[in-house]
């Protein structure tokens, strides 16, 4: 079992779809831009085409991140389907082909907090996983050092009930580019376990079990007791947790209260513990954090970051890579923001 990240190196910083807070997420741009914000992994969520290729999208349905609903020939795939126990109307990436993805182009998920990102809309396309690997790789020849990259099955078992199962073309292609063991660095993260255990009877890679605080994977909040964390422990090296597991809100107010204990308990069983996700945008931050009064609006979220580096944190997920590294920069010299005099 790899021991926890703080007691060997800082914390990680992992680019969140790439740099999604600067570009269209899920695109060789928005990775490229992460990669060289400093990032130490890029995180794409995979999802798989008609014909079997991983590509990069947030959910199987596609209508939020590219301009299929304006693709009139495109129109008589527009469906419903239901994938995770809900009923989900759009367009989905499985009803593509790769070669039909390709045409389509890459828009901004959240416009209307991160307006600025639109100028880059229909400029990209939709990136396969193996182009991903192939940035990474060329980028850390580059650039000499290592990039890591932090890939995510988007709803795995929906994909092998369409006989479109993610894991082995996952497994292949990493093993193409040289990911073998679990030194590599990779992480392979989902939120069903069962995903997870299938894939540690296979690889050495390290993997990582997600748990929600809210939603629809909330059943998996046990996972984070100690109880639980011991059973994580049998087939995953970490967990990738929502912000509120870490640092609770105090209900009705906002702000965050004293960290919980599952830091202190996951590392007692040897898991890291991995926060999602650190953003600027006040919409986002705890209420103590925000500043001025639009919802797009940056607020303190060096603070708020430098509260779960505090807590001991041992990896955060972020939109703004930059402000993350800043934030650890600052963290590791020890510098706090002043009250004015």
């Amino acid at each position: 079992m790899r021991p926890a990240q703080s007691m060997v190196q800082q914390p990680l910083v992992i680019a969140h779809r790439g740099a999604s807070g600067y570009r269209p997420e899920h695109t060789l741009a928005s990775y490229r831009l992460a990669i060289a914000l400093g990032a130490d992994y890029v995180e794409p969520d995979l999802v798989s085409t008609k014909d079997g290729v991983l590509v990069a999208r947030h959910e199987a349905e596609i209508s939020r991140t590219t301009n299929v609903g304006r693709r009139g020939e495109f129109a008589d795939r527009l469906t419903t389907k239901e994938i995770d126990g809900r009923a989900v109307s759009g367009w989905f990436v499985e009803d593509f082909t790769l070669a039909e993805l390709k045409t389509l182009r890459a828009v901004e998920r959240l416009p209307e907090v991160r307006p600025q990102n639109t100028r880059f809309d229909g400029r990209y396309d939709i990136p396969t996983f193996e182009e991903i690997l192939g940035l990474v790789t060329a980028e850390s020849e580059r650039l000499g050092r290592e990039i890591g990259v932090y890939p995510e099955t988007k709803h795995p078992s929906y994909f092998d009930s369409i006989g479109l199962a993610l894991e082995e073309p996952l497994l292949d292609t990493l093993a193409v580019h040289g990911y073998g063991g679990p030194e590599a660095p990779v992480f392979i993260q989902s939120f069903e376990p069962a995903n997870l255990q299938w894939l540690r009877s296979r690889t050495g890679l390290p993997l990582v079990q997600l748990v929600e605080a809210t939603g629809p994977s909330r059943q998996l909040s046990d996972l984070v007791t100690s109880t639980g964390l011991r059973r994580v422990a049998r087939w995953a090296d970490a967990v990738g947790v929502a912000k509120d597991l870490v640092l609770p809100r105090h209900p009705g107010v906002g702000t965050i209260g004293d960290p919980s204990s599952l830091v202190d308990d996951a590392h007692a069983v040897g898991l890291q513990v991995h926060v999602w996700t650190m953003r600027d945008e006040n919409v986002f931050l705890p209420t103590g954090y925000r500043r001025g009064e639009s919802p797009s609006d940056p607020g303190d979220s060096i603070e708020e970051t430098q509260a779960f580096l505090d807590a001991g944190v041992d990896g955060l997920f972020t939109d703004q890579p930059d402000t993350t590294l800043e934030a650890r920069r600052l963290h590791a010299s020890g510098i706090r923001i002043q009250a004015a005099m």
